[in-house]
Parts: C-alpha cells; sequence; structure tokens
C-alpha cells in the first residue's frame, strides 16, 4: 500500500528544486540587468551659436550647442534645463543647469555670462603657458572656452549630487553619466583632484603649498566659484562643516539680511556667503565652525567674517560675480 505522502513528497521536492532554480534565475537577471538610471537627458534641440542668442557666445562661433531636459519618468515636467557644448567630435561640456526643483541634483545653477567674462580675465591677466588650477568642471569650460592650459583637462564627476531616495542607483547614475559626458579622468588625474581637494580644506598657508605642489614651477592661478562651496562640504565634510538654503529675494535687502543673520544664529551657523541664482532668488551658504571658515576655500570667499582682500596666501588678480581668480606665489612645495 503506497501511503499519499510518499507520492507528495517527490512532486515537493521538485516543486522546491524548480522554485530554486527560478530564484537563482531572477537574481541572475537582477545582477546583470540593475535597475537604470532614475532619469534621462533628452535632447530638445542642437544648433550653432547663432541659434542660441540668448548665451551670447558670438566669440565661439564653433562651437555645437545642445539644449536637453532632464526627464524623470514620474514627474511631468523635467526637473532641469541643460545647455551642452563642444567642438568637432569632442566630449560634451556642461555650460548651463538650470534646476527647476529646490534641491540640487548632479549639478549646481551659474549665470555663463560670468563664466565668459572670467574666462576673458583669464586670457587677459594670465600667461599663456599658466596652469589653471579649479574644480574639474570649471577646468573643462576654460579649456573649451580659451584653451587654458587646466590640472583637469577630463570629467572627475565627483562628487555625484543626488538625493538620498537615488542612493539605491547610484552605480546606475554613475554608468549612465560616464556614458553621457564621456572624456573619463585618469587615475593619476582623479588622484589629483583629491590632491587639490585636500589644499582646499586646507588653512590657507598649507593650502597654498599643495596647490603649488600641484603646478610645479609653472606660473599658476586658482579659479574659484561660490558653488564650489557646496561641492567641496560633499566630499569633505568632516573638515567642511557646509549648511544651504535658498531665500526669496524681495525689494527689502536689509530685511532679507536680518531674515539671514537669524537663521544663522538659530541653526548655530558662523557665517555666511550669498550667490545670486536669479532676479528672485539668493542662495546662501553657511558654516558651521572656525575650523571650516579658516580653510583656503572659505578665505576665497566673501563670507561675513572673511574678504579675499585679506588673504596672504594668494594674490587676488581679479573677481566677477561669482568667481575669484588668484594667482598662487612661487614657494616651497608642500612636505607631507
Amino acid at each position: 500500500m503506497v501511503r499519499p505522502g510518499n507520492k507528495l513528497l517527490p512532486a515537493l521536492g521538485i516543486l522546491l528544486v524548480t522554485g530554486g532554480f527560478l530564484l537563482l534565475a531572477w537574481f541572475a537577471y537582477l545582477w546583470f540587468n540593475p535597475k537604470p538610471s532614475p532619469y534621462q537627458y533628452q535632447l530638445v534641440t542642437e544648433g550653432g551659436v547663432d541659434k542660441f542668442t540668448n548665451m551670447r557666445l558670438d566669440a565661439w562661433p564653433d562651437l555645437n550647442i545642445r539644449k536637453y531636459e532632464v526627464k524623470v519618468p514620474e514627474v511631468d515636467n523635467p526637473i532641469a534645463i541643460v545647455h551642452t557644448a563642444n567642438r568637432g567630435t569632442g566630449a560634451p561640456v556642461l555650460m548651463t543647469w538650470e534646476g527647476r526643483i529646490s534641491e540640487p541634483i548632479l549639478a549646481l545653477d551659474g549665470k555663463l555670462s560670468e563664466l565668459t567674462t572670467i574666462a576673458g580675465a583669464i586670457a587677459k591677466y594670465a600667461p599663456k603657458d599658466a596652469l589653471i588650477l579649479s574644480w574639474w568642471d570649471t577646468s573643462r569650460q576654460l579649456k573649451l572656452l580659451i584653451g587654458s592650459d587646466t590640472l583637469f583637462s577630463n570629467r572627475v564627476g565627483e562628487p555625484l549630487i543626488i538625493p538620498p531616495q537615488w542612493n539605491e542607483r547610484r552605480d546606475a547614475i554613475i554608468k549612465y553619466e560616464d556614458k553621457f559626458w564621456g572624456a573619463p579622468a585618469s587615475a593619476d588625474e582623479r588622484q589629483k583632484f583629491q590632491r587639490f581637494a585636500d589644499a582646499m580644506v586646507a588653512e590657507p598657508d598649507a593650502g597654498a603649498k599643495i596647490l603649488r605642489e600641484l603646478a610645479g614651477p609653472r606660473e599658476a592661478f586658482l579659479v574659484v566659484h561660490v558653488t564650489d562651496l557646496y561641492k567641496l562640504g560633499l566630499m569633505r565634510p568632516a573638515h567642511f562643516d557646509m549648511a544651504y538654503k535658498v531665500f526669496p529675494m524681495g525689494g527689502n535687502m536689509h530685511g532679507l539680511i536680518g531674515y539671514l543673520k537669524s537663521w544663522m544664529q538659530d541653526n548655530k551657523y558662523e557665517t555666511y556667503a550669498l550667490q545670486s541664482i536669479s532676479d528672485s532668488e539668493v542662495r546662501a551658504y553657511f558654516l558651521r565652525d572656525a575650523k571650516s571658515t579658516n580653510t583656503l576655500m572659505a578665505q576665497t570667499l566673501p563670507f561675513t567674517n572673511t574678504q579675499p582682500l585679506d588673504i596672504s596666501a594668494l594674490d587676488l588678480v581679479y573677481q566677477h560675480g561669482g568667481y575669484w581668480l588668484y594667482r598662487v606665489p612661487i614657494a616651497a612645495a608642500a612636505t607631507n
């Protein structure tokens, strides 16, 4: 006599084995087909500079311009409007980023007119064989516009500016960004960029020595932009305690300053610097402690308790909008 359970056990075993294979197949699918990037760059239009007259790039008639919308499937409207530029078959360079949401994602807003003005100042004040030290994205813009010899010529891609809810897709985002922008930085270039970040979070004299170490004996200039504060804060939070907040800018500037000071005191920050991002908004960058304030980065930008004219480690050459241009003095290289 065959018990019913004896027939059930082989069938159950087959079911479990089959289920195990299916589960393994599903894990394999997820491994080789991870979730895609949560956003896409969608091309809107492209052409020469004559097609994008509002960008005022007439001095660079050989540039190719593309306009993109950054689209997220769950959101009806684009989260950002982007313009890129390149020459010939060269990799695209980000020229403008217009965020349409309150939080920075991937890049920060800036004014193209300020960039072209500082590029003109570099062409005027820096010798042609001088080395330009700046954040990697600014470096690529300057190299495209005026052919500067920059320490960073390729896309380092740090820091990656994404909201916390996108962290699980971080690898997919990095892969998508690398494919879209191209021009990947070498390991040596990435290492030098980390050293550049070391310089910017160091005290001014020590930071200037690191910059001179990176430049060697050549004449060198440093370009900083106020948005570098945010990027450095993401890269080195233990050394640079920074926060930001966007404020509406009405006709009453005294009222805005009073509100800024009140917010700063309530949240226990020491000082702030401002960036005009439109006619109706300003972005304030706050530093929490003296350690953050006494960095080369903070000392090269106008905070309420520091002034770039007072810095002795570098020589101020030119300023326009959010950009500041300094000459790096010839000095002994850092020893550590």
